[in-house]
This record gives structure tokens, C-alpha cells and sequence, in this order.
């Protein structure tokens, strides 16, 4: 299961010691000068990059005429096609859309899984999966995880109704040959509950990063509930508005609630 936690503009040529991989915000490089050429020399130095489409930061996904030139000009390893919140049907029709385009070799199309309820999601799973996708995104925010795992606390309950929903996808036979990428999540020890699947391939989260802008530091179970900062609102800070003990002990707490260093000193 391969990690990496979005940072603070401060942070990127640092986060390389902590994250597996790159994860790329596309709407940030046309914005921001260091973030731009930090994934330039990601591209040149051969760092495994995965860029998404900026959904879950603006609302809907990055504008497709820069999306396309981005994915061309930095050749990620994977790409996440545009997907429509909690739309089955018009995010299967993004992705078929998006199958149309050639680009560089080394770049896989990845798709993100989106439903009004736990069937509709499962119906784009499958859906998905006919247009030719093998690897699938599952987000954490969708409001139906309540409904899947009722709990009396909101953010326990939408981890536990991913973990039920990806256990349902990773069961079916038709999806027997995809991966999985997992987007964020609500509480930090939900990575651990997956037993490390390995078609859990990666996962991204600024989870423990925004736990310490806010002064949290993590305890041995993990958290009780989601840290209130984003990064939409953090990326500016300064390093030394940071407290960096803290960041360095929620990262090394994540991997071992998670059983992530274990894995890979394996």
C-alpha cells in the first residue's frame, strides 16, 4: 500500500523523506510557481506520480483543455480521469469520454467510483469496469457510508461504511483483476482495518499534516474524528508557523496504526 500526504507548499521538497509517491493537485500548477516546477523535477528524477483531477478542492473537476496539457507535459504514472460527485452515471459517461484520448505511454487512466447510494456505487464499479478500467478510486466523503454503517459517531461511521463498501467490491468477480486507490478518509486507522489487501495498491491523505496544523497529535488508536483544517486553507504557511515535531510524529504514528512500517522494512 503505497502513501503519500499532501503538504503545504513549505513542505514539498521535504515530503519525498515521508511519501511513497507524488500526488498531484493539477489545479495548483497553473497557480503556483514552486508547486509547478516541484512536479517538473518529480517527472525528471523519476518519482511515481499520480495526479487527480481536483475535484474534491474545487467542487468539480479541472478544466479539461488544462488537465489534458498537464498530463502530456508531465507524463504521471497514473491520471484520474473526471468524475461527477456522487453521479453514477455521468461519471461512467466522463469516463468513457476520456477513453477517447491518447496520452504518453507510461500514463495509466485511473477512475473514481461515485453513487447517490451503496447500489448506484456498485453500479459504477461495474460500469467502470466494462469501459476497461483496472484500477478505481473510492473516495471517503460520500454521505451514504452513514447509511451503510450507522454510527453514533459520524466520522467512525463513514470509515467503517468504506471499509463495508470496499470489502463488497473486492468480493465481486468481476472485479477480481482491479486495484484500488483509496481518496482521503475520515479517521487515520481505517487503513489498518483493510489487512493490507494488496489490491489496495495506494492511498492519499493529508490526514496527519492537518491533524498537526491544528495542534492534534495523534494517539496510539489513531483519532475520533477528522481534523477541521484542509489543505485549501494551509497551503501558504510558512515553515515556521508549523510545529514539525508534531507532523513527524503523526506520520510515524500513521504508518504504525497502520502496520505500514512493518510492510515496508519487509
Amino acid at each position: 500500500m503505497k502513501v503519500s500526504h499532501e503538504v503545504p507548499r513549505c513542505l514539498l521538497t521535504a515530503s519525498p523523506e515521508f511519501n511513497d509517491y507524488d500526488y498531484c493537485l493539477p489545479h495548483l500548477l497553473d497557480i503556483d510557481e514552486d508547486y509547478k516546477q516541484y512536479f517538473i523535477n518529480a517527472r525528471d528524477t523519476g518519482r511515481y506520480v499520480i495526479m487527480d483531477n481536483s475535484l474534491h478542492e474545487l467542487g468539480e473537476a479541472y478544466d479539461f483543455d488544462r488537465l489534458k496539457y498537464w498530463v502530456n507535459e508531465l507524463e504521471p504514472d497514473e491520471f484520474m480521469v473526471p468524475d461527477v460527485w456522487m453521479d453514477c452515471h455521468q461519471t461512467a459517461a466522463q469516463a468513457k469520454y476520456w477513453k477517447q484520448f491518447e496520452f504518453p505511454e507510461k500514463t495509466k487512466k485511473i477512475a473514481v467510483i461515485q453513487g447517490k447510494d451503496k447500489n448506484d456505487a456498485y453500479l459504477c464499479a461495474g460500469l467502470l469496469r466494462e469501459l476497461g478500467y483496472d484500477k478505481l478510486c473510492v473516495s471517503y466523503g460520500a454521505t451514504w457510508y452513514n447509511d451503510f454503517f450507522p454510527h453514533t459517531n459520524v466520522d467512525m461511521g463513514k470509515a467503517l461504511g468504506r471499509v463495508r463498501f470496499v470489502q463488497g467490491l473486492l468480493k465481486l468477480d468481476h472485479l477480481k483483476p482491479v486495484r484500488f486507490h483509496l481518496l482521503g478518509c475520515a479517521i487515520p486507522q481505517e487503513f489498518g482495518w483493510y489487512d493490507n489487501n494488496p489490491r489496495i495498491e495506494s492511498i492519499d491523505t493529508s490526514n496527519p499534516i492537518m491533524a498537526a496544523l491544528e495542534g492534534t497529535w495523534y494517539e496510539d488508536h489513531g483519532l475520533n474524528s477528522k481534523p477541521k483544517a484542509n489543505m485549501n486553507g494551509h497551503f501558504d504557511m510558512m515553515f515556521d508557523e508549523l510545529d514539525y515535531l508534531n507532523i513527524i510524529h503523526n506520520l510515524k504514528k500513521f504508518k504504525e496504526i497502520n502496520n505500514l512500517i512493518k510492510l515496508k522494512n519487509r
